[in-house]
């Protein structure tokens, strides 16, 4: 067939046959209120008028899912990443739909291919995200070029897994952030080093049929002049976990004797502490300098070269299915779908 993939073993991919089109919201969908632009329904019908005005694009046979509420992405949370990973699983289990589109908002399109990358987990198909930076219709717009694009791709096969279509790229979901507010070129892979092995097979703790809860998370970036009280407020409020987002390879205020005691009391209490870089680029690797090794005394993690999205989407699953500190402590070091490897 012209135009079939192949995966990394040279194999050619079975191109989709019945695809699931989930509509989540999202500015590709959204319509003129009085208010300003809003997600509205009835895009269905629209994407089937698309098709019918160029038959001549490959798309597969799809069938259509609109997600209640609809969503600006600005409003995802944690329970909506679980109704989109259940329409999923759903739709493939049930309904043997053999890949999915997921049309989404792009505020957060990079933290939800993130967390759906590890809800989904052992899933034998593939998820492909999309979204527009303005809503399908306009004239010269992105909406329509990255719809079909990515029926394109799956027309074509796609691994299983996660993944991101914008701008006629195809990026792991895993390893994605949005870089530009406005450009229709918003997203990119990750320019993190990549560090590590990625596990042979699924644990069958982490399959994508195993239910998630609601997990209380925080990211505190590290500025100078952040006190022991300021993080002491953020660790007592109740949350399970905290992402540091560290200088450089993982260094932080270490002559703070009250902070780390701080941090060590948390991880104590069972809060589990995780670290990446606020360097773009950058990777934790805590024994460089001194002042990594003291903040690795604590109890802080590293996540090596793992997106803010990408850390945060892999704690919410660790924690979701309900591992212990320890236990999530040693997963966050196992590349799981790419995360540390690409």
């Amino acid at each position: 067939m012209a135009g079939l993939h192949y995966n990394k073993n040279g194999e050619p991919m079975s191109p989709s046959s019945k695809l699931l089109v989930l509509y989540t919201g999202g500015t590709i969908g959204m319509q003129m209120t009085a208010a300003g632009l809003a997600p509205a329904s009835g895009f269905e019908a629209r994407l089937k008028a698309e098709q019918l005005a160029h038959p001549q694009r490959p798309v597969p046979h799809w069938i259509f899912r609109e997600m209640s509420p609809l969503l600006d992405s600005a409003n995802m949370t944690q329970a909506n990443w679980l109704q989109m990973r259940d329409a999923i699983v759903e739709g493939v289990d049930r309904d043997g739909c053999d890949a999915v589109l997921l049309l989404h908002g792009t505020d957060t399109l990079a933290y939800s291919a993130a967390a759906l990358s590890f809800l989904l987990l052992g899933l034998p198909a593939p998820v492909v995200l999309t979204g527009s930076m303005q809503p399908a219709g306009v004239k010269g717009g992105d909406a329509w070029p990255n719809l079909f694009g990515a029926l394109a791709q799956l027309q074509a096969g796609v691994e299983p897994g996660v993944h991101l279509f914008f701008n006629g790229q195809l990026l792991p979901g895993a390893r994605v952030s949005k870089q530009k507010s406005e450009a229709f070129d918003a997203f990119a892979e990750s320019r993190r080093p990549l560090r590590g092995k990625r596990t042979e097979q699924i644990p069958s703790d982490l399959d994508y049929r195993q239910p998630r809860r609601p997990v209380t998370m925080a990211v505190q970036p590290l500025f100078p002049g952040l006190g022991a009280a300021q993080l002491h407020a953020v660790l007592e409020s109740g949350i399970q976990c905290v992402l540091l987002e560290c200088y450089g390879s993982g260094t932080g205020p270490s002559d703070n004797l009250e902070l780390l005691a701080v941090l060590k009391e948390a991880h104590a209490k069972g809060v589990v502490l995780a670290a990446i870089s606020q360097c773009p680029e950058g990777a934790v690797e805590f024994d460089i300098y001194a002042a990594g090794s003291l903040l690795a005394s604590t109890g802080l993690v590293s996540c090596a070269g793992m997106t803010r999205e990408a850390a945060l989407g892999k704690l919410f699953s660790l924690l979701g299915v309900g591992l212990p500190q320890g236990e999530v402590e040693r997963r966050l070091g196992q590349d799981l779908c790419g995360e540390l490897t690409g």
